[in-house]
């Protein structure tokens, strides 16, 4: 029953025209185009979550890039950030290979999910708090689905606070005031779910080396540690 809730999601997710501006431009992006992507038909428009149903670990990022996964239709997929994520993924077992090109390349997920709060590629990456909140129906919506999750793992500040919030509607008994993010945080929550916490494997971090290939597989080691304590 998961899997067809989820996949009925998806198609509301996919149909979804909340958000002038990001319609405009996930549209723009979509038809303009990247040069180096000029023979490829873009998606273009918002990207669901996807991975395993039965997952035990959440992975939430920000939003889909704009000539990743707003031209793939799949999160973290055709873009830098990606080969980070999937990389990790696979090292620590989540993955049956460590990259993430296009939505019809082989990719399985294990025991992970992947997502994000907002699903359309926002310009300069940058969400309005409006757009954020017509998008969280979707986010909220799709991790009540995924009753399985017990390590929720916010990649950025960003996708921590959109996890707090939806925690914060579930749980009374969240920590106040809330934790500040961390590289490395870790939270355990009164009902057995935990909150990790890592750079996001943006090029701003990666590139100028604030977050290291040992530094993020190491937070995917200890999701793979506490996945298996929970399952």
């Amino acid at each position: 029953m998961a899997d067809l809730g989820l996949q009925l999601l998806a198609e509301e997710i996919i149909d979804c025209r909340r958000c002038p501006r990001l319609v405009a431009w996930r549209e723009q992006v979509a038809a303009e185009k990247r040069a180096s992507f000029r023979g490829q038909d873009y998606w273009g428009r918002p990207v669901p979550g996807w991975g395993d149903p039965a997952a035990s670990l959440v992975v939430v990022g920000l939003a889909p890039a704009a000539h990743g996964a707003n031209r793939t239709g799949r999160m973290f997929t055709g873009d830098r950030s990606g080969d980070w994520l999937y990389r990790a993924l696979h090292e620590a077992g989540f993955a049956n290979q460590p990259e993430s090109v296009a939505h019809d390349d082989g990719l399985t997920l294990h025991n992970a999910w992947v997502t994000a709060p907002v699903r359309c590629a926002p310009p300069e990456n940058k969400p309005t708090p409006a757009e954020r909140d017509n998008c969280s129906e979707w986010f909220n919506r799709e991790l009540d689905m995924l009753t399985e999750a017990r390590v929720l793992l916010a990649l950025g500040q960003y996708g921590y606070i959109a996890l707090w919030r939806y925690l914060g509607l579930r749980n009374p008994d969240l920590p106040r005031p809330r934790p500040k993010f961390q590289h490395g945080g870790e939270i355990p929550l009164p009902d057995g779910v935990t909150i990790l916490m890592s750079f996001h494997p943006s090029q701003q971090n990666t590139f100028t080396g604030r977050l290291t290939r040992d530094m993020f597989a190491a937070v995917f080691a200890r999701a793979k540690t506490l996945s298996a304590t929970c399952s």
